[in-house]
């Protein structure tokens, strides 16, 4: 087995072409040929190549196989590499244009493209620029694909992690309701259904409660559907507004009791959201989530507010981005705690079923859009959560 020439020249391309002859000559001249442009790796059969892939898969980017072999032929190799190396691109070489030998080689070793022998240099050099070219478009489809999906399994996780209060809530209303349930005597009205109150009003506002609770679990997952949809194919921008996206949250959240009046808004500085939208309304979600929780722990002298603002920089000066930040003025979070809040999953509501991965899927999701997240808090004052936007979305 044989290596490229000048091994140790920096070529264009980090990706590895190998090449397979039975004839020593031949590979020596390939790589002596090539090698000022490619990183070229020979091997003298279809034994020594399997080796190659087996060992360097993840190098190997172009495979380049003599079709006139002893033992096994090229096709051989080309039909192996189709099943177990498929991200490898694959050119057959022969000196014998049979039109059956071609069409083999395409069909079963899904070949991009055939050299005929004797080389012409420059048409071996398009071909190749053109194998690297073509393995560096599957490389990077196949990370983009594997990481919307792995977007798409982390959304998921955090998804049925969030659905669990509102169905609960819902659950627990009606075993409540299925529970005051009096079978109605021979003198009640037909038709009617008979539910026990404490006190009036008590059923109409746990029917009320669990219609928001399922309208909000709806909401989250009109949201993860469109995240999986939009992960595999190339979403068309519709330009949705932050205000607009705020508002449609505030008014589907299930908010308990007067939360909804603890809210104050200034959508005045608006600005268009990047795309993957339905990932930023379930880190609103969380984040009002948190500032609910935080909010009810306020001592009785200390109104609960919760003030969310969206800054432009085309409006507010010393700004490099757009911005939502959502502020209140609950008992704020211990240094310690703080200091590792958006790394590691910290919670201070592990009683109520809080992990301290929800401030870590916000981390991951305004990465990935090359924004950021920022909180600031001091006890007894309050916290503020900021999302950074970049600018020119």
């Amino acid at each position: 087995m044989s290596t490229a020439a000048n091994p140790g020249r920096k070529h264009a391309h980090a990706y590895v072409v190998l090449f397979v002859d039975d004839e020593p000559h031949s590979c020596k001249w390939f790589a002596r040929l090539f090698s000022d442009e490619f990183n070229i790796v020979t091997a003298g059969s279809v034994g020594e190549a399997e080796v190659r892939l087996r060992q360097e898969s993840a190098r190997i980017a172009v495979l380049v196989t003599d079709m006139r072999m002893p033992d096994r032929d090229g096709l051989a190799l080309l039909k192996i590499a189709q099943a177990e190396h498929r991200h490898v691109v694959r050119l057959m070489a022969s000196a014998y244009a049979e039109k059956e030998m071609a069409v083999a080689a395409i069909n079963l070793g899904r070949v991009q493209g055939i050299l005929e022998k004797p080389f012409d240099e420059p048409e071996v050099r398009r071909s190749l620029r053109d194998a690297l070219q073509t393995y560096q478009q599957h490389e990077y489809e196949r990370n983009l694909l594997e990481s919307r999906a792995s977007a798409v399994r982390e959304t998921l996780s955090f998804l049925a992690h969030e659905l669990n209060t509102p169905l609960a809530t819902i659950t627990g209303y009606l075993s409540l309701l299925k529970e005051r349930h009096v079978v109605p005597g021979p003198d009640s009205p037909a038709g009617m259904a008979l539910i026990t109150e404490r006190k009036p009003g008590t059923t109409l506002n746990m029917v009320s409660a669990a219609e928001r609770a399922t309208l909000y679990a709806q909401s989250l997952v009109s949201a993860f559907v469109q995240t999986a949809r939009v992960s595999y194919r190339h979403p068309t921008p519709s330009h949705l507004q932050a205000s607009a996206t705020l508002t449609t949250l505030l008014l589907h959240y299930p908010f308990q009791g007067s939360e909804r009046a603890w809210i104050t808004t200034d959508l005045s500085s608006d600005f268009v959201l990047p795309d993957h939208r339905d990932l930023i309304y379930l880190v609103l979600c969380t984040l009002i989530r948190n500032a609910m929780f935080a909010l009810h722990d306020n001592p009785p002298t200390r109104s609960p507010v919760l003030h969310i603002a969206l800054l432009n920089p085309s409006t507010t000066l010393n700004r490099d981005g757009f911005e939502i930040c959502m502020s209140d003025n609950g008992p704020g979070i211990d240094p310690g705690v703080l200091a590792r809040l958006t790394r590691e999953p910290v919670t201070t509501r592990g009683d109520q079923g809080g992990t301290g991965m929800g401030l870590i899927f916000c981390r991951r999701v305004m990465e990935s859009m090359r924004g950021s997240i920022h909180v600031q808090s001091k006890l007894s004052r309050g916290t503020s959560v900021t999302l950074r936007f970049p600018p020119n979305n």
